[in-house]
């Protein structure tokens, strides 16, 4: 394991310890949760970007796309429990 220095102002010095206090941890731990959930996060986030980017590729690729109302529908229907029929894509128009 290596060691990271970080400079922290005095007054978030602070809040962190409170913090730390009231999570039952210590400072160093809360530090170290604190980075490791911003980094998930930050993972997360470029899944979601990725995932976006390629799914727009694919619809800028073949002009298919379902309907807001229909991929709506389908996924509140999933959402309550529901086995619904996946909404057929439509083709985009010029």
């Amino acid at each position: 394991m290596s060691t990271t220095t970080i400079r922290i102002e005095d007054e978030l010095k602070a809040r962190i310890a409170a913090a730390a206090e009231r999570a039952g941890k210590t400072a160093h731990a809360y530090i170290l949760d604190a980075i490791a959930r911003t980094v998930e996060q930050a993972e997360l986030d470029d899944e979601f970007h990725r995932l976006a980017d390629k799914r727009w590729a694919n619809i800028l690729a073949t002009g298919r796309t379902v309907p807001w109302d229909q991929a709506r529908n389908y996924l509140e229907a999933r959402a309550r429990g529901e086995s619904p029929r996946r909404p057929a894509a439509r083709t985009l128009k010029g």
